[in-house]
């Protein structure tokens, strides 16, 4: 049985990173077109959830989607409204590669999580051509991984903030900056700090035209 693989649009939050092993973040997010041309759909893993609990299946904790490599156990597998949410502890006392990717993720070295699965619904999308309805998948394992980041979905999330009429938060715009843009960490911190009054709507921010220009651009 072949498998695929699918990083989530988003990077685990180092916050969620705990002194005993513990993580926790999204394995897939749900309505982001990634570069393959997919979307997860929201009740994409609601059947595989329940039949792994019923059968007493753990869903694996893998190192970089090799088989070989379990560093960890998840806890907690749940759909919400954002996506597919993963809890679980790495085994960094019993697996030194565990422990490597505990100290990885604190420093922030690997920031993120990718699903293994097989599809096993899914449909052209009826208003986007080419793009593909992911509706329901099997979901074998939830990896720790290198790159977290998927660069198309990122920026088209930012964009489908922009066309909404809304501004996206302070966090995903530094992290626009990074993933799309190319600039520096530092870089992105600085002028995302320049930004944060116009992000944030506050009434009294007056945007100069660079940074309007720059997110006029975005919705293009």
């Amino acid at each position: 049985m072949t498998f695929q693989t699918k990083i989530s649009g988003v990077p685990l939050d180092m916050k969620a990173v705990g002194d005993d092993g513990t993580i926790e973040g999204y394995g897939s997010i749900f309505g982001n077109v990634d570069s393959y041309g997919e979307i997860v759909m929201p009740g994409a893993f609601s059947q595989s959830l329940v039949d792994a609990k019923r059968a007493g299946k753990k869903i694996k904790m893998l190192w970089q989607h090799d088989s070989g490599k379990p560093i960890g156990v998840w806890e907690d597998l749940a759909e919400d409204a954002k996506g597919l949410y993963v809890k679980g502890r790495l085994l960094k006392d019993v697996s030194p590669l565990a422990a490597e990717a505990y100290g990885l993720l604190k420093e922030e070295a690997l920031d993120g999580l990718s699903i293994g699965y097989r599809t096993q619904d899914a449909d052209p999308h009826p208003t986007k051509p080419g793009i593909i309805q992911l509706k329901k998948l099997l979901l074998r394992e939830v990896s720790i991984v290198t790159f977290a980041a998927n660069d198309r979905a990122r920026v088209e999330s930012v964009k489908q903030i922009l066309a909404a009429g809304n501004l996206p938060t302070v966090r995903e715009f530094e992290e626009f900056l990074r993933d799309a843009g190319g600039f520096s960490k530092s870089l992105a911190v600085a002028i995302a700090a320049k930004a944060t009054p116009h992000l944030r709507g506050e009434p009294e921010a007056k945007a100069d035209d660079a940074l309007t220009r720059f997110l006029a651009a975005m919705q293009a």
